[in-house]
């Protein structure tokens, strides 16, 4: 079976995007897009894919490096300190671990999916900002992120424009992907509405389902959004597939030496775990 096979290609006809009905989906995900920031793709993955997957995902646990603490909503560089109450300072609990790109065996389907030139050509014109490429970097241009009990996301912004999830297994509880769609753009932070849903007013609060076999597409620049915390013993898989409007993008080193444990990717993906 090829990458390819995976895909429910009647639901989603990536190998010709120009029919009719892959026209008529498109427009359908840009307009959720245009609306909630998002375009949930359900079905993508064919039950049997998505039985392939989580074999897959369940065989790469073991690779994927924990982090956790706790963390701001605004991941990026602050230019200066702010006190606790502001939401800038409010720190938040998080954990995840995260299997990277250059530990996942060429034979993964994962890996393989992401690799189609025809699912990166479904996602460029989703989103419709022009030729997109894979993520340069060689850990962090596919990853798998497992979470087990207790484990969460923070609520956060992203600092890319956008970033394509595809979920394998879903937790027993919790879990979910929550999100605040478009709470603050470039001319308004909207610290008053941010500081309220940290203090647990989520009726503006949006919830995505991370049913397995969706692909999920998503601008988490503006948008506020968390993966609020696991319950029961069944992991949560989802991959992260990485791509950018411009070549050769790559990660910091501090990056991945928090996300991944390692400045420096291997070169080739390990026959065995751990690497002795």
């Amino acid at each position: 079976m090829s990458a390819l096979d995976l895909v429910d290609l009647e639901r989603y006809p990536l190998t010709d995007l120009t029919s009719a009905a892959a026209r008529a989906l498109v427009a359908d995900a840009r307009r959720q897009m245009a609306e909630i920031g998002a375009a949930e793709l359900p079905g993508f993955i064919r039950p049997e894919g998505i039985q392939a997957l989580v074999a897959d995902a369940e065989s790469l646990r073991e690779r994927a490096h924990p982090s956790g603490g706790r963390g701001p909503a605004y991941l990026g560089p602050m230019d200066q300190d702010y006190p606790s109450d502001h939401p800038r300072g409010h720190l938040m609990p998080y954990a995840v671990k995260a299997v990277g790109y250059d530990v996942i065996p060429y034979s993964s389907p994962l890996r393989q999916i992401y690799e189609l030139p025809e699912v990166t050509a479904f996602v460029e014109d989703v989103l419709d900002r022009g030729p997109l490429f894979h993520y340069a970097d060689p850990c962090g241009a596919l990853n798998l992120a497992v979470m087990s009990e207790g484990d969460e996301l923070q609520w956060h912004f992203d600092q890319t424009d956008f970033v394509v999830s595809l979920a394998i297994q879903s937790a027993l509880e919790g879990g979910d992907f929550d999100v605040v769609p478009r709470i603050r753009d470039a001319e308004n932070e909207n610290y008053d509405a941010v500081a309220s849903v940290f203090a647990g007013d989520h009726s503006s609060v949006v919830t995505l389902p991370m049913t397995p076999g969706t692909l999920l597409i998503f601008e988490g620049r503006n948008s506020l959004h968390r993966v609020s915390p696991l319950r029961g013993e069944r992991l949560r898989h989802v991959g992260l597939l990485a791509y950018d409007t411009k070549p050769d993008t790559v990660s910091s080193e501090n990056l991945r030496a928090t996300r991944y444990g390692r400045t420096t990717a291997f070169a080739e993906p390990p026959a065995t775990w751990p690497v002795s």
